[in-house]
This record gives structure tokens, C-alpha cells and sequence, in this order.
């Protein structure tokens, strides 16, 4: 039998933390290792599989564009993302109007910092503290965690760190020369911190005096993930650009930067050999037609509430704060997460880190709520 870890191990730059396990198949909110082990899937490829995994309508259209065209230069215009860009925009919030398609999210920030640049004439970014935005340089100059950034120093200059929901401490740090700020609507990996309504509305309103871009990350929160189809919508504001990516084509690798008409481009000033082939907008108009036949933000909504309310009834000893907006989940612990990670694993079930001490949880969000009882049940052993 082929030893797939011995060949992984041999040949990948071992950037990875693993986990001793070798995944082969998926369907729905399942997956399966090698060994014929089943376990829930509470991660999703880090919210990449919001319409699970094994899509049949993904997968079709995916086959059958295949068959037909794979690539096709961004120089000639093509079928299948003219159709893409019409499904994005009949569900992107209504003042965005134009997109550049990338192949991640970390290439969609590199386009936002690159255009905030260019429209603006100004260097200087805001970004929040605990915030992730990718790890390509000018993402990661984005990015907060010292441990990502150390080592690639010096990173692009300009980007000023301030506390997540603190409208003072951001609005002191604003000067003349401040091109764009960026911030999560919920930071995913700095700890599932939800937003604050109020903090965006007054960040929205001092971009608009001082004549700064804000630019919201939406690639983890996106596409229904938060009971919403973006997590913008429950802040109740409009941005001037907008990055997402993750499960815009049901897990094949896409990415968009959404933008509003403040933003303009010469032609030739950016571009990307693979972004917006015709594979990937196949699959990306197959997944957002499921997410809205489907009406996926609803069952996010509820799944998640329903998860809650059943965690919290156990008050679990070893629980801080359980921290949720839709299905995605933060439960912050008194220790360290990771042994509550790999334990939970020798129970079936996978699930995610979000700094050192928060458990973090994003199921595809067909997951039933059969399996969201069990998951339950399998945190109250660990946590008891």
C-alpha cells in the first residue's frame, strides 16, 4: 500500500502543522481517511466547503467545462465569466459594480492594497490588531501575527496596527497620508471577533471625511457563512472595496476583489494569468446558484443558533465565552486549544485553532443537525 504521509514528507516543503491523519474522500459535511475513518467535518477547509463537500452540481460543472475550455487568456473575453460576473453581482452588496478575478484571497488583498494605492496617491494603511489577511507580502504586511511576519521583515512599509473595535485608538493613527483601512467583519483566525455595528458605521463615516477607501476582508465571513450572504450586512454599511474568495466556487481555488466606482484602473496596471479562467467560473456560478437555491444564509442562521443554545445548556467548566454569528463559531477555553483539537479528533471530529486558546469551528453548512448533536455530545467529553 502506497504510504501517502512518507511521500508528502519526502517531497513538500514542510511548512504544515499536521495532523496524523491522510484525507482521500468527502461528501456533505463528512470525510474520510484513508483507513476508512469518518469523521464530522467542523472546519470546512477553513470555510471553504459552505456547500460541502462533493457538490454534485460543482462537480458537474466542473466536468463538463473541462471537456469544453480550461484557459483562456484574460486578453479575449469568454462565456463562462461573463455568466460569473453576472451571478456575483446579482448577490454582491449593490454599490459594488466591478470585479477583478484572482485564483485566492491573499491575491485579492494584493489587488485592494495595489488599487488603494493607485486611486488615491497615498501610502499609509490602517489594519486591525489579531487581523489576518493572507500570507503573500503586501497580505502579510496586512497580517498581525508577528510569528507570520517574522523572518520576511521589512515587509511593505506603512501599515499601522490598531485594536479591533476601538473606533478612538484607529481615528488617532488617521493622517494625510492614509490610503485605505482594512478590517474583518469577524476576524476568523484572531479569535471569531464579531464586529461591532456601531465601530464600522463610525469607521465608514471617517473614511467618507477624510477621504479614505475602506476596504472589508469578507473571504472567511463571506457566502453565507454568518447568516448573512456578507457579513457587511448585518453592520449596515457600504465599502469601497470588498476581497473574498474561499468558497466563492464550492473548494476550487477563486478569488475576487469586489469595487465601487471610486476605483479605476488602466488597462495593463494589473493582471493575472489564471484569475477568472473558465474552470473556475464554472464552478463558481454552480456554487453560488446552490448557496441561493438553497437560501444557505438561512440555514446558517438557524444551525448556528441552534448549536448555541445546545453548548451552552452544558455549561462546560472549561468554556470562557462562546462566541457565534452564524455557523461561525468561536469558543474561547480557559487553556491551550490544541490537545482539545487533537483529542476531538480521536473522536471523529475536525475542527480548528484561532490563536492559542479558542476552538474554532466553521462546518459546510448542509451539515445536518443530526451531526451537530453529535459534535455536542463529543465537546461535552472533552470539556467536561
Amino acid at each position: 500500500m502506497t504510504n501517502y504521509k512518507e511521500l508528502i514528507q519526502k517531497y513538500e516543503v514542510d511548512v504544515y502543522p499536521r495532523r496524523e491523519v491522510v484525507l482521500v474522500k468527502g461528501k456533505g459535511a463528512r470525510l474520510w481517511d484513508d483507513q476508512g475513518n469518518e469523521y464530522i467535518d467542523m472546519a470546512a477547509g477553513i470555510s471553504v466547503a459552505n456547500i460541502g463537500h462533493g457538490n454534485e452540481k460543482v462537480a458537474q460543472a466542473i466536468s463538463e467545462q473541462a471537456a469544453t475550455l480550461i484557459t483562456c487568456p484574460n486578453t479575449f473575453y469568454n462565456d463562462k465569466k461573463a455568466l460569473f460576473l453576472e451571478k456575483l453581482f446579482e448577490i454582491a452588496p449593490k454599490n459594488l459594480t466591478r470585479a477583478f478575478l484572482t485564483n485566492s484571497g491573499t491575491e485579492a488583498v494584493e489587488a485592494a492594497i495595489k488599487f488603494a494605492r493607485l486611486n488615491s496617491g497615498k501610502t499609509k494603511f490602517i489594519a486591525a490588531m489579531k487581523g489576518f489577511h493572507g500570507r503573500t507580502m503586501g497580505a502579510l504586511s496586512a497580517t498581525y501575527k508577528k510569528e507570520y511576519r517574522e523572518g520576511f521583515e521589512p515587509l511593505v512599509p506603512g501599515f499601522t496596527f490598531v485594536p479591533y473595535n476601538n473606533f478612538e485608538k484607529l481615528a488617532e493613527v488617521v493622517d494625510n497620508d492614509t490610503a485605505a483601512i482594512i478590517l474583518e467583519p469577524v476576524q476568523g483566525e484572531g479569535g471569531i471577533n464579531i464586529g461591532n455595528k456601531e465601530y464600522f458605521q463610525k469607521v465608514r463615516q471617517l473614511c467618507d471625511e477624510k477621504n479614505i477607501f475602506l476596504i472589508i476582508d469578507e473571504i472567511q465571513s463571506g457566502f453565507c457563512r454568518t447568516g448573512k450572504m456578507f457579513a457587511i450586512e448585518h453592520l449596515g454599511i457600504e465599502v469601497d472595496m470588498m476581497t473574498v474568495a474561499k468558497s466563492i466556487a464550492g473548494g476550487f481555488p477563486m478569488g475576487a476583489l469586489l469595487c465601487s466606482d471610486k476605483i479605476k484602473v488602466e488597462k495593463s496596471k494589473h493582471g493575472s494569468t489564471f484569475g477568472g479562467n473558465p474552470l473556475a467560473c464554472s464552478a463558481g456560478i454552480a456554487s453560488i446558484g446552490f448557496m441561493t437555491e438553497n437560501k444557505l444564509w438561512e440555514e446558517a442562521e438557524a444551525k448556528g443558533k441552534y448549536f448555541k443554545e445546545k453548548l451552552e445548556k452544558l455549561q462546560l467548566s472549561k468554556i470562557r465565552e462562546i462566541r457565534i454569528i452564524g455557523l461561525m463559531i468561536g469558543i474561547e477555553l480557559k487553556d491551550k486549544v490544541q490537545p482539545v483539537i487533537i483529542e476531538l479528533l480521536s473522536k471523529g471530529i475536525i475542527s480548528l485553532p484561532a490563536g492559542t486558546t479558542v476552538l474554532r469551528m466553521l462546518p459546510p453548512l448542509v451539515i445536518s443537525y443530526e451531526d451537530l448533536d453529535t459534535v455536542v455530545e463529543k465537546l461535552a467529553e472533552v470539556l467536561k
